[in-house]
């Protein structure tokens, strides 16, 4: 026998999770996890040994996982502001072009170039650009304390390399506890209940028909 679905009570009246529902919640929190996993390996290969050619050379099919991944997240990843959901995919997909260009027109290793040449980062910090957003949704509706640090430390990070700011200790350091607060994010999401991460949905049907009305009313 089936069991009825549970009705939840929103702020603009009830509503129910469904299969479909959750499934995407799990796909969401599959891909943050290989993301995190893709992100782990190549920063600690990077750490333990930057300067060996296999490594630099493993680094770019890591970083096209963790792309992948991340894409996938941001296909499933339940966001009210539909602009904003938006804004993440096309920060995604313009830093994914920038590096399949970087990667295509360039004879050195992908991660090489990337830090030789830190003004590619205006094209591939797209993809840190909307993994910081998730980040900071994550903040902003679950309060999580390790999303709190990650939000800032991502792009002062990437924007130090980009004008040389740092010494390069400082960087390893900051890359080390970016990659362990990665892995916590990831980690937790995995434990987390999953109708918190689908939110009310209630708030997604009155958006969408509002945003209907506008459309009525501007023919």
């Amino acid at each position: 026998m089936q069991a009825e679905p549970v009705v939840y009570q929103g702020h603009f009246g009830e509503f129910i999770i469904t299969d479909e529902d959750r499934r995407g919640v799990v796909v969401y929190r599959g891909g943050l996890a290989v993301a995190a996993l893709c992100f782990a390996i190549g920063a600690g290969l990077v750490l333990w040994q930057g300067d060996n050619s296999t490594v630099l050379h493993l680094l770019t099919p890591l970083y096209s996982v963790f792309c992948v991944a991340l894409g996938i997240s941001l296909l499933t990843i339940h966001i009210y502001m539909k602009p904003l959901h938006r804004a993440l995919q096309v920060f995604w997909a313009i830093g994914c072009l920038a590096s399949l260009a970087i990667a295509h027109f360039n004879p050195e290793p992908f991660a090489l170039t990337v830090y030789n040449q830190p003004l590619s980062l205006l094209g591939v910090g797209f993809v840190f650009a909307a993994l910081t957003g998730i980040f900071f949704k994550e903040a902003f509706c679950f309060n999580r304390i390790e999303t709190k640090f990650l939000t800032p430390l991502v792009p002062v990070l990437l924007l130090s390399h980009l004008v040389g700011l740092l010494p390069l200790e400082i960087e390893r350091v900051l890359l080390l506890l970016w990659v362990i607060l990665f892995l916590v994010f990831a980690l937790r999401k995995v434990i987390q209940p999953i109708p918190p991460d689908i939110g009310d949905k209630s708030v997604f049907d009155y958006l969408e028909k509002q945003r209907l009305t506008r459309t009525d009313a501007s023919r």
